[in-house]
């Protein structure tokens, strides 16, 4: 990037950048500081090359003037202003500056060594103008301060004191490379060339200017900043120094830390389920949205009053829950593995298990039944998997069972979600299930290395298998020896084709190189053969004498049984989920007052209406009514009538079949005559037209068996 860019990009903020040699800079009374939420010194030896080798390019050449090395951008701090040495915050050019002054350090051990190297400069000249500040006191002594145990390293440099092995690895490794490079080079070309290095220069103003726009618009331009770097700097920044100090230590490092070595790649995957779970949005969040929205959710708490110190906590405290969840760190050993389990599965049910997560630490979800509802989690992934539906919208599945979970009934409610998927979305039943799993290429299933090993430790009694393959019982290749082409008998080409990837021909063993396409019989036999395998999905193959496609298929069969108990089915009372359904709509029939609903009917309608809703009401005190602005429905757990308001009468669609009614009279009529009601918003077996009192008090008939029956 050019400086004419980097000075658009100020400038568009509504702030001029200057160019500046970088020995201009540093020169005066000045301190420059990292703030502690920083990242730490990231440069490595790539960088220190490509930095040495175009300030000795400049330095070299008379012709040319100057080197563009970047921008430094800083914001006075808090106490910068009356003080004898201002104080500046850097927003952005840390990595730059550090490792400019890193090479002055090593200049400086060289002109220690040789003092005419560079002529008319002096050690003392570089500390003074470039290192230190020779009047400042304590750390204000200082030109640049790094935050953490960086710190601490760059302070004994200035002072030209050794660093020990627990010095941060990169600036020992940049050191190294700094001092190897220039015993080699003319060390008057190195200080020759820093005194070419020009940089943007920005100065903003603390009150006036944002620092974080400005870190924005870096990132735009496509330099090394992450989400979580733009959230943390987005939080922090805004803050003043002593509480950025106070944030950072409690709450965002200790954060950093659960993350460890995986901060820079999972961190953004935990803010994405962290939103989801908290705003609920109408659509999946982009993985390059997630600062912007993070940002959104902040301004909106802010508004709601809570403190930074709160929004951070809460971040804070579901980060802990992702960890346990996702990276392995439960302690729990008994949830620790149905995470894991979970987890290699399917990566998007992390705003779901945040929030499980969150009920169970808060006492409103026993451990039995959070365990107990992970496992169902991966039944339905599972399941799914092996019966080949749909996979890709798994995330906005989650997404959806996550916003209908209940704080007062998280088992049930999850449950009847569960139970309430559409049917490209169903909880895959258990014939479904044992049908795909005994017909299906289940060596082609992308899951098929966990069904081997789940299956295998389904005990105490653990076996790592995790060094195992697959092994075909019968071999994939097509050119079978004769003793297997006897085993399977005259139709054997037939019989591999149709057998060889099913699961009853598979199975786990450390050995698959040595079985390779032997004989059945040298496969039993052979050292560390079948006959010598501890494992339990090898015991029914220990125990037979030859191999074909009858013993397969029992194999098959008896493995396919037991993975119905792994991997349970969805058990929950259909009244339960009618229930549920039922207030669903008595919360979006709340809008519908009955008086509008009745004051689009003529008077003659109107009064009708009123009888036959007095009657419908007195079959029981669990008749509920739903209203439509077009229609009535009566409901106990499912529907028994819908009331459609006419011109001149009523139509009634009853939830009954039309060979239930018993009618011969014609006053009943078949609702499979017709392909739809105008108005109605159900399917029903039967419909009567009404049009007088009478007619109501016929129709009750029906209407009460109807009743009875949605009561069953």
């Amino acid at each position: 990037m050019s400086i004419r860019d980097l000075q658009e990009i100020f400038q568009g903020d509504g702030m001029k950048a200057q160019d500046l040699a970088l020995n201009e800079l540093l020169q005066g009374a000045k301190q420059f500081v990292v703030p502690i939420f920083q990242r730490t010194y990231s440069w490595g030896t790539q960088h220190c090359e490509q930095l040495l080798k175009d300030i000795l390019r400049i330095g070299r050449d008379d012709h040319l003037q100057a080197h563009f090395l970047g921008s430094v951008v800083y914001v006075a701090d808090s106490d910068h202003h009356g003080a004898s040495i201002p104080r500046w915050q850097v927003i952005d050019g840390q990595q730059r500056l550090t490792t400019v002054l890193l090479l002055l350090v090593v200049l400086c051990e060289g002109l220690k060594i040789n003092p005419d190297a560079v002529p008319d400069v002096t050690v003392e000249q570089i500390n003074d103008y470039y290192l230190k500040n020779p009047h400042g006191k304590g750390e204000m002594h200082y030109k640049l301060l790094l935050t953490q145990k960086d710190r601490d390293a760059l302070i004994k440099l200035f002072d030209g004191q050794n660093l020990d092995g627990d010095a941060p690895e990169n600036i020992l490794e940049n050191l190294d490379f700094f001092r190897n490079q220039l015993q080699e080079e003319d060390l008057k070309n190195v200080y020759k060339g820093f005194m070419k290095l020009k940089i943007v220069d920005v100065a903003l103003t603390r009150g006036q200017d944002d620092p974080q726009m400005i870190f924005e618009s870096l990132n735009s331009t496509g330099l090394d900043l992450t989400q979580a770097d733009l959230i943390r700097n987005f939080v922090l920044m805004r803050q003043p120094p002593d509480q950025q100090t106070a944030l950072y230590k409690t709450i965002w490092h200790p954060m950093e830390s659960r993350f460890g070595n995986r901060f820079g790649t999972d961190f953004d995957k935990f803010v994405r389920a962290y939103l989801t779970l908290r705003t609920q949005p109408s659509r999946p969040i982009r993985a390059d949205a997630v600062y912007q929205e993070y940002k959104n959710y902040f301004f909106t708490l802010i508004q709601e009053e809570k403190s930074v110190a709160e929004i951070l906590g809460d971040l804070g405290q579901l980060a802990e829950y992702f960890t346990r969840c996702l990276m392995g760190k439960e302690t729990d050993t008994e949830l620790k593995e149905v995470f894991s389990d979970l987890s290699s599965l399917v990566e998007v049910a992390a705003p779901l298990m945040l929030c499980l997560y969150e009920l169970y630490e808060k006492d409103l979800l026993n451990k039995g039944d959070f365990a107990e509802l992970i496992r169902l989690l991966e039944s339905y992934v599972f399941r799914r998997s092996v019966c080949d539906m749909q996979t890709r919208s798994l995330g906005q599945i989650f997404s959806s069972l996550t916003y209908r979970i209940r704080e007062k009934a998280p088992t049930e409610s999850l449950k009847v979600s569960l139970a309430r998927m559409g049917k490209r979305r169903r909880f895959p039943s258990d014939s479904e299930f044992r049908e795909s799993l005994v017909t299906r290429d289940m060596y082609g299933l992308r899951n098929c290395r966990f069904l081997l090993d789940r299956l295998e430790n389904d005990s105490k009694e653990k076996i790592d298998t995790s060094s195992f393959t697959i092994e075909h019982v019968m071999p994939q290749n097509p050119e079978l020896s004769p003793e297997w082409r006897e085993a399977l008998g005259p139709d054997w080409k037939n019989v591999q084709e149709t057998w060889v990837h099913r699961l009853g021909n598979l199975t786990l063993t450390g050995y698959n190189e040595k079985y390779s396409d032997a004989a059945f019989k040298e496969k039993k036999t052979m050292k560390d053969g079948f006959n010598d395998s501890p494992l339990r999905l090898n015991k029914f193959i220990r125990e037979q004498n030859t191999w074909n496609e009858t013993l397969i298929e029992q194999r098959g069969g008896d493995i396919a049984d037991h993975a119905l108990k792994l991997w349970g089915g969805l058990c929950v009372d259909k009244k339960i989920v009618q229930r549920y359904a039922l207030e669903e709509k008595k919360q979006r029939a709340s809008q519908v007052k009955l008086e509008d609903v009745i004051a689009k009917m003529t008077p003659g309608v109107a009064t009708l209406f009123k009888d036959l809703q007095e009657r419908l009401l007195s079959l029981g005190g669990d008749v509920t009514e739903i209203l439509d602005p077009k229609n009535v429905t009566y409901h106990v757990y499912e529907y028994f009538v819908q009331v459609i308001p006419r011109a001149d009468g009523i139509t009634l669609v009853l939830n009954l079949e039309f060979e239930e009614a018993g009618d011969d009279t014609g006053f009943c009529r078949n609702a499979a005559d017709r392909s739809f009601f105008i108005n109605a918003t159900v399917r029903g077996g039967v419909y009567i037209q009404i049009y007088s009192t009478p007619g109501i008090d016929k129709a009750m008939l029906y209407l009460r068996n109807a009743y009875e029956k949605a009561s069953e």
